[in-house]
């Protein structure tokens, strides 16, 4: 799954050169094995994105995006609109894409990530519950699942977070240094970690939808569009 993931992002024409960084000797293997670059790191690390400010700091670069693991049908497209967006908006220090959530089976599950912007695109929060909660159709009918079953328009109030990160490595250096928040260690999100510091993270649409691997079903599934071919 790393390797493809690998071969994703160096389709990406803004991406000069590809990185898996890792803590496990047989990811290591794997990704050397089938003739990609990966680094060992350190196993203490509190998430990804200190893991990847480790190996960061060993390349000379300007922009850093971080592609995780569990994202192997990711846009090579995506990660282009991504870094376009942190190169155009100096205010931002991080970008990130969304895409929209077509299940509410989606919706409710704690593994998909939420979104909310504000009307500049700027994230306003992250979550793995249901946010922005819509009060008034819950109440009508129950709870936020029967109400997403009576009305599925609803399902156009959430955002899905896809699995990228493009970081100014300046920024991505000094992220790495700060202690972890409490709303980072509560919904186990490292994004915000910069929102809780008072940085802005833009936040684009997605290419294409990906499917991040966060459950066996996700693996058998995303194996079968690898086996047929699938984009």
């Amino acid at each position: 799954m790393v390797v493809h993931v690998a071969e994703r992002a160096l389709a990406a024409p803004c991406v000069s050169r590809a990185v898996v960084a890792t803590d496990d000797g047989r990811i290591y293997e794997a990704v050397t094995a089938a003739g990609h670059e990966a680094l060992m790191t350190s196993p203490e690390h509190a998430s990804g994105s200190d893991r990847l400010a480790e190996a960061a700091a060993r390349i000379e670069c300007d922009v850093v995006v971080n592609v995780q693991g569990d994202e192997p049908l990711i846009s090579p497209d995506t990660i282009e609109v991504a870094v376009g967006a942190l190169l155009e908006d100096e205010a931002a220090s991080v970008s990130t894409t969304s895409e929209p959530i077509e299940t509410a089976e989606d919706v409710m599950s704690a593994d998909v990530v939420k979104v909310v912007v504000d009307a500049r695109g700027r994230a306003l929060y992250f979550s793995r519950s249901p946010v922005p909660y819509p009060r008034e159709a819950a109440r009508a009918y129950g709870s936020l699942a029967a109400a997403l079953e009576v009305e599925p328009a609803l399902l156009g109030t959430f955002r899905k977070h896809t699995g990228l990160y493009v970081y100014r490595r300046s920024f991505l250096l000094e992220y790495a240094g700060w202690p972890q928040t409490a709303l980072e260690r509560a919904e186990s999100l490292e994004q915000l970690r910069v929102l809780e510091r008072g940085y802005q993270i833009r936040v684009v649409e997605a290419a294409s939808p990906s499917i991040g691997v966060d459950t066996e079903d996700d693996l058998r599934r995303v194996r079968e569009m690898l086996e047929r071919g699938d984009k």
